[in-house]
């Protein structure tokens, strides 16, 4: 499509920054739907409005999760993208790829679809943009030869993902890879068929970092800590010192409970493990002396999400500390918990955390069977009323 076609599109090729409208015009002298598509989008910007309908149930055989219907409703206009379904394919832990997988991906939606790609989606997938309904089959069957599977989509477990953990980091304090691979492959169920009341996310994280963003955004967070206390270098210290590093003013200040404190004269940091809260600001800060400690496992959360139904949450946590050994049997026991009692009581579109919000989290922490600890506590109670359960009160 010429640029004279697309004023306003061309306005977002300008810039330092690469642009997706350039990556669409290069397909566009191959692809019809991608010229078609530059054409819808033009005219959306032109009428400030989308010019897309959802396709509802469209999908490939024996999966009900994994192809996001999508239709032109101007199909007259612009008949490349009349139907435009979108693949979402089950990512490698991690995101790591060969460049031949990466070709043979390429190759694939070349043949069936638009070529226009996705690396990757807000969940994690790799997304495959636009196909005809016809497409969509053969295009999953070849994807399946090559050994790719597809991702959640729909109410159902969508697709989980991790950060690079031990790979690439030397602060990971679980192997995320293992961990995501091994949750995804025993609940392919529930990734393909969808059978609650809306999506269900999880995302690993190796440390409180959380380079994959689990605790705004997923609705079962597993994120890497330690039980012990963080290991110090001292020696490491007093290399930071000398080399006019502000330890003081960088870290000690900085530590949100006030747990560190450093000695000047001598060039030492000490830390009180009984108010370190794991954040790893000093990790972050002072990498070659301050180490996380050796029992590690993860803390569990659950409830992050965007705005939906309700205000975006954070995470709340529901277990503070549980080791992380294959096969992972006690986090795959306390995820059927929780979904049995979301499927129980949650209502259409509402997400775990918007169901503990209402239903109240001394409710959910009944149904899965987990205690509560100081660690869930957001902050002082509002009000003086205790609320007990009538079996816990001690009648004389």
């Amino acid at each position: 499509m010429a640029g004279s076609e697309t004023p306003l599109l061309n306005e977002l090729e300008k810039g330092p920054w690469p642009s997706f409208v350039t990556e669409i015009k290069k397909m566009a002298d191959k692809k019809p739907a991608a010229r078609d598509l530059l054409g819808q989008l033009e005219l959306s910007y032109k009428e400030k409005r989308g010019h897309w309908k959802h396709g509802g149930i469209v999908g490939v055989t024996g999966y009900g999760g994994g192809v996001i219907g999508r239709y032109s409703d101007s199909p007259d206009k612009f008949p490349g993208v009349a139907e435009f379904h979108t693949m979402r394919i089950n990512q490698p832990s991690g995101w790591f790829y060969s460049t031949k997988a990466l070709r043979e991906i390429c190759d694939i939606w070349e043949k069936y679809g638009s070529g226009l790609t996705n690396f990757h989606g807000s969940t994690g997938d790799i997304i495959l943009l636009g196909a005809p309904t016809a497409h969509l089959q053969p295009a999953f069957d070849e994807l399946s030869e090559h050994g790719y599977d597809l991702g959640g989509s729909g109410s159902d477990l969508r697709t989980p993902s991790c950060c690079a953990g031990p790979a690439r980091c030397e602060n990971a304090c679980i192997d995320t890879l293992d961990i995501c691979y091994a949750i995804t492959m025993e609940f392919q169920d529930e990734l393909h068929r969808p059978m609650w009341p809306y999506k269900f996310k999880i995302k690993v994280a190796g440390c409180a970092n959380d380079c994959v963003a689990a605790i705004p955004r997923a609705d079962f967070a597993i994120v890497g800590t330690w039980r012990d206390t963080l290991r110090i270098d001292q020696d490491g210290v007093r290399e930071y010192a000398e080399r006019g590093f502000d330890i003081q003013g960088q870290v000690v200040e900085r530590c949100p409970t006030k747990a560190l404190s450093y000695d000047p004269a001598a060039k030492q940091l000490s830390v009180r493990a009984e108010d370190c809260v794991r954040c790893v600001h000093c990790i972050n800060k002072m990498p070659k002396a301050i180490r996380p400690g050796v029992e590690r496992g993860a803390t569990l959360l659950i409830g992050g999400k965007a705005t939906i139904l309700q205000t975006a949450f954070l995470s709340w946590v529901i277990v503070p500390f549980m080791k992380m050994e294959p096969p992972y049997t006690e986090v795959k026991e306390l995820l059927r918990k929780i979904w049995e009692w979301w499927d129980e009581h949650g209502k259409m579109r509402e997400r775990v955390g918007e169901l503990i919000y209402r239903l109240g989290m001394r409710n959910f922490l009944r149904a899965v069977d987990l205690p509560a600890v100081p660690q869930m506590v957001f902050e002082p109670r509002a009000n003086p009323y205790i609320f007990w359960w009538p079996e816990e009160i001690i009648r004389k």
